[in-house]
């Protein structure tokens, strides 16, 4: 390697770096375009199946919009009838669970919170939402001030909220050019390391398809499984309870131990005994069960290719490190790491030290 191409090297790792520092610090900022960015590991089959039926990709990409919206109306109509009939039972049996939850309460922490009696707790609770609507407006006043230093300034967070609802338009541009700006990418690589790189993209690509759409369709299939399971049980909330806990599942293991802990809350609330709670655990372990065994596999496959203990240990790192955001993200970015670790195994083993040559 020459001067000039060591000084291109220096170059392009100090403008990654700089990128880096820039994505960083702007965060806000490229959260949305993250959001477009995996919307278009999503979409992008289904487009790209319409333009192989001889559709324009433009009337394909504006078909794509049209169905998910038709398609997030209905699902939200469909949710929001059974939360409203799922709220009036709750609402109905309201003061029997809060009943049952001071019963609950041992006698030691009734008497250090002064709630001795039903009385007390009901009087107490009075004062407490007096205070609460008196100090809401204020509330209201501190909140916002605290998110607006959280964006650094005003402007800054007019930009970021900004940027949610020009999502769609990143997701426009993405999935129109996204064969442009992949072939942009490969040119600048050298030709002698592109057929390399592509081979090494491509794994990337199944494995990011394989986890984003893959994982998707199996967080919808367990929200389906555990309100089925629920409902029959007979948990209040059972659609809620259970569409979060699926939803929650892109987090593995982390919306199955949510479901599992509201469930069973709701189970002793309502039925006062060990039978429903046990009920519900059952079912979540059932459902769990056939995740692992049967729904992942026939759907994700073993593409991604990470043993579970791996998995836990990315999460809890992920989660240590960036919060929420690093455990949603760490199943992913370990995933395209075990890639490259893999090349880097057949390239070792293909040496001469490890043949003992």
């Amino acid at each position: 390697m020459n001067n000039k191409e060591k000084f291109l090297a220096v170059l392009a790792g100090l403008l990654c770096i700089g990128a880096i520092i820039l994505v960083y610090f702007s965060v806000t900022i490229f959260l949305p375009v993250f959001i477009a960015l995996i919307l278009t590991y999503i979409l992008n089959p289904l487009v790209v199946m319409l333009v192989k039926r001889g559709m324009n990709r433009t009337v394909a990409i504006i078909a794509v919009f049209c169905f998910l919206v038709l398609l997030a109306m209905l699902t939200g109509f469909l949710f929001i009838s059974s939360l409203k009939a799922e709220f009036s039972t709750v609402q109905i049996n309201l003061p029997e669970y809060a009943g049952r939850l001071y019963g609950y309460i041992p006698g030691e922490v009734k008497t250090y919170l002064d709630i001795e009696t039903p009385a007390k707790a009901y009087q107490h609770l009075n004062a407490a939402l007096e205070e609460l609507r008196g100090i809401s407006f204020n509330l209201f006043k501190e909140t916002f001030a605290v998110v607006t230093r959280a964006f650094s300034s005003t402007l800054a967070f007019i930009l970021a909220v900004l940027g949610y609802f020009i999502t769609p338009i990143y997701l426009y541009y993405f999935l129109s050019d996204l064969s442009e700006m992949k072939s942009g990418m490969l040119d600048l690589i050298p030709e002698r390391h592109r057929d390399r790189l592509r081979e090494r993209v491509g794994e990337v690509n199944e494995v990011l398809s394989a986890f984003v759409c893959g994982q998707l369709s199996v967080c919808a299939i367990l929200a389906v499984l555990y309100s089925i399971g629920l409902y029959v049980i007979g948990i209040d909330l059972a659609v809620l309870i259970g569409t979060l806990a699926g939803a929650l599942f892109i987090i593995p293991y982390f919306g199955t131990i949510l479901g599992i802990i509201f469930s069973m809350t709701m189970a002793l609330l309502k039925f006062h005994d060990f039978l429903h709670p046990l009920l519900c655990l059952g079912w979540f372990a059932l459902v769990q069960a056939a995740e692992g065994g049967i729904i992942t596999p026939k759907i994700v496959g073993d593409k991604v290719g990470l043993h579970p203990i791996i998995t836990i240990l990315a999460l809890l790192i992920g989660g240590q490190l960036f919060g929420i955001f690093g455990m949603l993200l760490a199943v992913p970015v370990t995933a395209v790491l075990n890639v490259f670790f893999r090349s880097l195994l057949d390239y070792y083993r293909r040496t001469a030290y490890y043949k003992g040559a």
